[in-house]
């Protein structure tokens, strides 16, 4: 295990960071990433758990990319936070350090969010949180969650501003029919008008 762990390391210390096109698409990327948001997402998580995500961490300062990453990567605090907002959502959460076990604690944590009501679209893909490809995508997922959870009724700390709901009107026809006698005031208005008076351009004499 110790042996395989090592070979993973050393792969993933030198494999190339992309060149031309991929390498431009990393940068964007990264230039992408704010770290006001990562704070907010930071301190919701924290709040919720109890915990500190990195101990003795100034809680005013930015993790920062990396260290965000770091403490994120193994999926354990993810299935922490979603158990929180959602008792039972993940069964299991495993505590080896294995990259099949912590890949399979963010699948089970996106799997949850899924079930708990995120659209597809609001959530990051696996690699981008272990592989570090697009943080910036983990920190908007975790946004979205946080509007998720207020819009599910979760009455703990906040994250975000609360998801409008749909709220559709329904008008009997008597009401609809009502509506379509109305004048709109943009249309101007017909009350008291009359032809008498009017005189538009110069007359015209007609005489034998």
């Amino acid at each position: 295990m110790e042996l395989g762990r090592w070979k993973y390391k050393q792969q993933m210390a030198t494999r190339p960071r992309g060149y031309g096109l991929t390498a431009e698409v990393n940068r964007k990327i990264q230039e992408k990433y704010d770290v006001n948001l990562e704070q907010e997402a930071r301190r919701w998580i924290e709040q919720i758990l109890g915990d500190e995500l990195v101990p003795g961490s100034d809680p005013n300062t930015p993790l920062g990319h990396d260290k965000f990453h770091e403490v994120l990567r193994d999926g354990q605090v993810l299935c922490r936070l979603i158990n929180t907002l959602h008792p039972g959502s993940v069964k299991k959460v495993n505590k080896q350090k294995a990259n099949f076990f912590m890949m399979e604690n963010i699948g089970k944590f996106l799997e949850a969010c899924g079930a708990y009501g995120l659209s597809k679209n609001d959530q990051f893909h696996t690699a981008a949180l272990f592989e570090k490809t697009n943080m910036t995508q983990v920190v908007d997922t975790l946004h979205a969650l946080g509007r998720t959870a207020q819009k599910k009724g979760f009455h703990g700390p906040t994250l975000g501003v609360k998801e409008s709901e749909y709220n559709p009107r329904n008008f009997s026809q008597d009401k609809l029919r009502e509506g379509q006698t109305i004048i709109g005031l943009q249309m101007g208005s017909n009350r008291g008008a009359n032809q008498q008076g009017l005189n538009f351009g110069k007359s015209r004499s007609i005489t034998d």
